[in-house]
C-alpha cells in the first residue's frame, strides 16, 4: 500500500468548496484501498511570505516544518487548489516557497544544476475552475499549473506528475457526481 499526503489548497478552510469534496473522495477511495492517507490543510495554516532570498536558507516555522516531515514520508501527493487568476491562489504559491525553505527540495553540490531531494515521489495535481478547462490548455497554454509542476514539483525531483483539471466548476450535479467518482477511483489506485 501507498502512503498518500493530500494537500489541500484551497485558502478557506471552512470546507465546503469543490475542492474539499473532491479531496475528501479521493481520500475515501483511498482509505477503502488501504492506502495510509495524511492531510496539510494549507488555509488553516500560519504562512508567511517570503520576501528576500536569504529567507530561503532559513528553515520555516514549526507548523511549515511538520508540513516538509509529512510530505516527505508520503510515497505520493495529490494536491488540489482552485486556479484564480489563472494559477495557484498567493496563499499556495506562499506554502509551497516556505516548504522549500532550508534546502527541503533541492541539495546544492557543486554542479550548476541542483539536485531534487523528493526523488521517488509522484504526484497528481487538481485544479478546479470557472472556465472550460480545455480553453484554459487552448487559450492560456495551461501556464500556471505547468509553471508549478516543473518548476517546483518537478525540479524537486517529484515524477511522475498527473494533472486533472476540472473546469465549469459550477456546473451541473450529474456532472460533479461523475468526478467525485474519478476521484475516488484516483484514491483508490493512489494516482
Amino acid at each position: 500500500m501507498t502512503h498518500i499526503c493530500i494537500i489541500q489548497g484551497h485558502p478557506d478552510s471552512r470546507g465546503g468548496h469543490l475542492c474539499h469534496g473532491l479531496a475528501a473522495a479521493y481520500r475515501q477511495g483511498a482509505v477503502d484501498a488501504g492506502h495510509r492517507v495524511s492531510d496539510i490543510d494549507i488555509g488553516g495554516l500560519t504562512v508567511d511570505f517570503i520576501r528576500n532570498a536569504d529567507a530561503m536558507a532559513l528553515p520555516p516555522n514549526e507548523t511549515i516544518q511538520e508540513a516538509q516531515q509529512t510530505i516527505l514520508e508520503a510515497e505520493h501527493l495529490m494536491i488540489i487548489y482552485p486556479l484564480w487568476l489563472g494559477t495557484m491562489p498567493a496563499l499556495v504559491k506562499a506554502f509551497f516557497e516556505q516548504a522549500a525553505c532550508g534546502d527541503f527540495f533541492l541539495e546544492k553540490t557543486e554542479k550548476p544544476w541542483p539536485v531534487g531531494k523528493l526523488k521517488g515521489r509522484s504526484a497528481r495535481l487538481v485544479g478546479t475552475m470557472g472556465m472550460p478547462a480545455p480553453a484554459y490548455r487552448l487559450f492560456m497554454g495551461s501556464h500556471g499549473v505547468k509553471g508549478f509542476e516543473s518548476g517546483i514539483l518537478g525540479i524537486a525531483g517529484i515524477g511522475p506528475i498527473r494533472e486533472t483539471l476540472y473546469g465549469n466548476a459550477e456546473g451541473s450535479q450529474r456532472t460533479r457526481t461523475k468526478w467525485l467518482a474519478k476521484m475516488r477511483d484516483l484514491g483508490a489506485r493512489a494516482r
